[in-house]
């Protein structure tokens, strides 16, 4: 359901709402414009082009994502992959790339594989967000010091360069930026301004510090970029080729996959400040909007943002209604304030990213999960925020997954039993049922887990065990909730060489989707129609 239908379902669009939300926009839309603008420089963009992409993907998913809390535009944890895409590429392929991946988000929520990006494993997520941190901390350094600038494709290239030139800092811009960052951290600790984001002071004041001492030296949006175009953006089409479309598959599907796993993580967080319930589905459709309409006007990359979700909810936004007007406070900014940002100093919006880089790093979370988790989980995690940094994104969220999911399998592999029925027990059950007990030449083996291709292994060590060959034997599928076609086959194999050495085979007990499976495999009419059974004392009667 859209989020603004479920708003109006619910009646959060009456009139006593409307102030709450009216206020809580304004309060978001204030906190978005350092970084909306932090956020574009750092993706390689322009700063108005964060502006943009935040009111413009703001209003797509407000109206329809699948949480009325969501406030989305440009993050954190998108930048790493942005800067890479816009390097290669140029802006316009990173506007590209955004369109594809809003078209791929799109067909994901048609698809209604929203809970499917949910199974990605926590170490995986806290792997590259961790990962993401540390690389946002680091492509800050420039900025924040004041630095010449540096070069190297590989992190550690970077770093060494980085290091090489630290002597180098400007120490103005340097003073600048460690105010900045004072205050983003302490300013809600001060009275009378605790109310106000802390990166909002920081923004206000060392531009005011700026704006009145002109320090020489000191790197601003109007000597970087030529200050922040006055007006709305204008409609615009990318040049789009088939080429392009080609070389940016790759890209985009980063991007859509990074979208939907923070958008979906934002709107959890939602959900458990503010006791609602999101449908991830209509989530992932509102961000694939949101990504295809914001490139026409001047955006690039949106999800959705869990620290501007955050304080949407703590100041009472309850409805889209506020997520709409945070884009029209933006709006406004634009059209009045913009000559004002030329003084806006880029140690200031380093300083913003150095705590976002913090936040993102969940450092309390990673150092918790190398003490406490198990082993395989913790390789998975260093692995991963290893990758990430020192490798790529996708190669480590791929290899991060992979991992996990064999991982997985591996253990459910050794959760699966195969193993013969004593005489005791089997005779036990039966004699219940009126059957004396199990005749000596009937084996049962019965199957407990799900029979797939990793378990496969211990079905045929279990049945080499047998040593000699009983005149029948029963294979109990009770407990096997579904099989696979390499269990199929393997299954298959196995009876046929059963009745090699003249082995009745009987199969008992299978559920109606394993039953089924069998069925269209053949095996029910490999081993006879008179040799399959619902239960097992059915087919102990018929071999006795």
């Amino acid at each position: 359901m859209f989020a603004i239908w479920d708003a109006k379902q619910k009646g959060f669009l009456q009139k006593q709402y409307w102030l709450r939300n009216l206020i809580s926009g304004v309060i978001v839309g204030v906190v978005a414009l350092p970084l909306g603008m932090a956020f574009a420089i750092a993706s390689g963009a322009k700063p108005e082009q964060g502006l943009y992409t935040s009111i413009v993907a703001g209003v797509m998913v407000a109206l329809f994502g699948g949480s009325r809390l969501q406030i989305a535009g440009p993050t954190g944890a998108f930048i790493v992959v942005l800067a890479a895409i816009t390097a290669k590429y140029g802006f316009v392929g990173l506007q590209i790339a955004t369109i594809m991946a809003g078209v791929i988000l799109l067909c994901l929520g048609l698809a209604k594989m929203g809970s499917v990006i949910k199974f990605i494993p926590d170490p995986v997520i806290i792997g590259f967000t961790s990962g993401i941190g540390v690389t946002i901390w680091v492509g800050q350094w420039k900025d924040f010091f004041g630095l010449p600038a540096v070069t190297g494709e590989h992190f550690h290239q970077k770093v060494i360069h980085l290091l090489q030139v630290l002597p180098q800092l400007n120490w103005t811009t340097t003073g600048l930026a460690m105010l900045s960052l004072a205050l983003v951290i302490f300013s809600a600790k001060i009275p009378k301004i605790d109310k106000i984001p802390g990166p909002l002071v920081a923004l206000l004041v060392v531009t005011l510090i700026q704006y009145v001492f002109q320090f020489d030296g000191v790197s601003t949006i109007g000597s970087a970029f030529g200050g922040i175009p006055q007006g709305l953006p204008e409609f615009s089409v990318p040049d789009i080729t088939a080429g392009q479309i080609i070389s940016l598959i790759g890209p985009a599907f980063t991007i859509a996959m990074l979208g939907a796993i923070e958008s979906l993580l934002s709107a959890v967080v939602a959900d458990g400040m503010a006791g609602t319930r999101h449908d991830s589905n209509q989530e992932l459709i509102g961000q694939g909007l949101a990504n295809i309409v914001t490139p026409f006007f001047g955006g690039f990359a949106a999800t959705g943002a869990i620290a501007r979700t955050a304080t949407n909810i703590r100041n009472g936004g309850n409805s889209p209604i506020s997520g709409i007007v945070h884009s029209i406070t933006l709006i406004l900014i634009l059209v009045v304030l913009a000559p004002l940002a030329v003084n806006i100093p880029l140690a200031t919006l380093a300083a913003i990213l150095f705590v976002v880089a913090w936040n993102m790093s969940e450092a309390k979370h990673f150092i918790k999960i190398v003490k406490r988790a198990p082993r395989a989980d913790v390789v998975i995690l260093l692995i991963t925020f290893g990758l990430t940094v020192f490798a790529d994104l996708v190669v480590a969220v791929n290899i991060g997954v992979i991992l996990a999911t064999l991982h997985f399998l591996r253990r459910m592999a050794g959760s699966v039993e195969v193993r013969k029925s004593e005489k005791s027990v089997v005779s036990e059950e039966l004699s219940a049922r009126g059957i004396d007990n199990l005749p000596d030449n009937i084996l049962v083996y019965t199957i407990e887990g799900p029979f797939f291709f990793a378990a496969v292994e211990n079905f045929e060590r279990a049945l080499v065990g047998t040593n000699t060959y009983p005149e029948t034997l029963i294979i109990g599928l009770k407990w096997v909730p579904f099989i696979d076609v390499t269990g199929l086959q393997t299954l298959e194999e196995v009876i046929e060489d059963l009745h090699k050495h003249n082995v009745r085979v009987m199969l008992s007990s299978a559920n109606a989707r394993v039953a089924g499976k069998l069925h269209r495999a053949g095996l029910y009419d490999l081993v006879g129609i008179e040799n399959h059974f619902t239960n097992l004392t059915s087919a102990i009667r018929a071999a006795s």
